[in-house]
């Protein structure tokens, strides 16, 4: 539809990790001792996917508490994870605090985790007719793919891919992109500590969706397997089955779509100028600024020169970061790169006729 309306979904604590990784060789460290680097990346991926989209909708997801439905099926769901850095914990008010000026809608539930919340409300959207982009890098996202879901996925080395229903049978050998979800289950996944089926990589279970389809339907074929595979699959069909579970995103946690409430509103341009010059971001501050002039929409969309090419069927849509400014998404630990440049090539957003309503019940407490 050509009108058809847009909601970024974005995944708080993915992008706050990279925004502090991408300075871990120079962390921004302010006049008070404060690491600004979560702060700081976080923000700035933020307004770049505003200025470059001009969502009608948007809400930031965090987590808290991690999933208690899955700790309870497998104690040791996620045990191998470093304890979040200080700095990390410390950003995390801070953010939340620049949101609600921003009035962008922060969505938590306690006891689930982002990619729940990201599942359950893009779902909803969907029914109601909108086209879901949820921002992230997270594979496990795209198992909730559809004609009307995608993912915005963060490129090392800049710029972000769309991934569509083409690019996920692309990428994980599927028919389906509910499959992603078996794919995950067979090989484990080593960064939530899913334990998968033992011997089980990405080309075997590529391999096993070709041939059966799904988890369950190659546990009720292992006659058809030889050797030590067939031996360690058929000692293990709980445990595949097990992981599948703890790969699956829930659809059905207790948040809710309202339309209204997640309209991209004008923030309030005093509380966050006061915040960011708290925390000594004088450029940010100008790019936040700049991204919300509203007196200088004209001139934006006159020097507004992109264009932008349909991919090729089963071709990732690329959207590069051509504008000079600070990328997020650079590997970890080369964000050399200085404040200034963080501020460079910033347009201003697009405006809408939209009503615009600040809900205060969308935020919860902070951490």
């Amino acid at each position: 539809m050509a009108d058809q309306k847009r909601l970024f979904l974005v995944d708080a604590f993915a992008l706050i990790f990279r925004g502090y990784y991408a300075f871990i060789k120079n962390p921004r460290i302010n006049s008070k001792g404060l690491d600004t680097s979560a702060i700081m990346g976080f923000m700035n991926s933020l307004l770049d996917v505003i200025k470059r989209e001009r969502p009608d909708h948007l809400a930031v997801c965090f987590d808290k508490g991690g999933s208690v439905d899955r700790v309870e099926m497998f104690e040791a769901y996620k045990a191998n994870r470093d304890e979040t850095p200080e700095a990390i914990k410390l950003a995390v008010p801070y953010i939340q605090e620049i949101l609600k000026a921003m009035h962008i809608p922060i969505m938590v539930k306690e006891g689930f985790e982002a990619d729940d919340v990201i599942g359950t409300l893009a779902k909803q959207a969907e029914k109601e007719g909108y086209k879901t982009f949820m921002v992230t890098p997270d594979k496990d996202f795209a198992q909730l793919v559809s004609e009307n879901i995608c993912m915005y996925k963060p490129r090392f080395g800049g710029g972000y891919d769309i991934w569509g229903v083409p690019e996920v049978q692309e990428k994980f050998g599927v028919v389906d992109p509910i499959q992603v979800i078996d794919f995950l289950g067979m090989m484990g996944d080593s960064a939530d500590n899913i334990p998968g089926l033992p011997g089980v990589g990405e080309k075997t279970a590529k391999k096993f969706l070709a041939a059966y389809g799904s988890m369950e339907n190659l546990l009720a074929n292992t006659h058809e397997l030889k050797g030590k595979m067939k031996e360690k699959i058929e000692a293990n069909g709980e445990l595949g089955l097990l992981s599948k579970q703890l790969a699956t995103i829930m659809l059905d946690v207790p948040v809710t779509f309202d339309a209204k409430n997640f309209e991209l509103d004008q923030p309030d341009k005093e509380k966050v100028t006061e915040i960011f010059n708290d925390l000594e971001f004088r450029n940010l501050l100008t790019n936040f600024l700049r991204t919300f002039n509203v007196e200088n929409l004209t001139a934006a969309k006159t020097t507004e020169n992109k264009t932008e090419e349909k991919p090729k069927e089963g071709v990732k849509k690329t959207i590069s970061n051509t504008e000079g400014q600070f990328d997020l998404f650079a590997a970890p630990g080369t964000g050399s790169v200085t404040e200034e440049a963080v501020a460079s090539g910033f347009k201003t957003i697009e405006n809408t006729n939209h009503f615009y309503q600040h809900i205060d019940s969308l935020f919860q407490e902070n951490y």
